[in-house]
């Protein structure tokens, strides 16, 4: 009994680790992205890359298995209203962490081929200019979640999770 708990236990374990990517020095980590609409043509993906490197890196495009492209975007604060910008590309300072999160940097998906559905995964290539490509798998948190594990209910207050 106690190899099956030991097994069941690493093979979950695994199945956690399997969302992070190695690309050289990166390490892409914290990969989610959120349930959509059936009818919407956009979604977006959400990460953490820590570069442990000496050297800086940038993140110079994505893809996704679930959509036609996948752009970098970033959001601003312009004439008293928040922007979506597409960027060229993200540096990734040596010894750094980047997080792409909600209201922030993201990986906005166009043209969505499947929908995003909660509990799900799909693929997602990332190409870096020095640290060439990684593929991650990325989970589909509930709607409307502001992290992977920690979304908001349907009536907009945030779920509590005992500690």
């Amino acid at each position: 009994m106690q190899t099956i708990i030991v097994f069941l236990s690493l093979l979950l374990a695994g199945s956690v680790l399997a969302s992070d990517g190695m690309a050289g020095d990166l390490h892409v980590k914290q990969v989610w992205s959120r349930a959509m609409p059936p009818v919407s043509r956009t979604g977006a993906v959400y990460l953490t890359i820590s570069n442990t490197g000496t050297a800086p890196d940038r993140l110079l495009s994505a893809s996704a298995s679930v959509s036609d492209r996948a752009e970098l975007h970033t959001h601003i604060h312009e004439g008293g209203m928040m922007k979506m910008r597409k960027v060229d590309a993200v540096e990734l300072p040596a010894g750094e962490d980047k997080m792409f999160q909600p209201g922030g940097l993201h990986i906005m998906l166009m043209g969505l081929n499947t929908p995003l559905v909660e509990g799900q995964t799909f693929s997602l290539t990332l190409r870096f200019e020095q640290a060439g490509e990684t593929s991650v798998e990325v989970p589909i948190a509930e709607a409307g979640a502001r992290t992977l594990h920690g979304g908001m209910k349907h009536d907009g207050m945030k779920k509590k999770h005992k500690q």
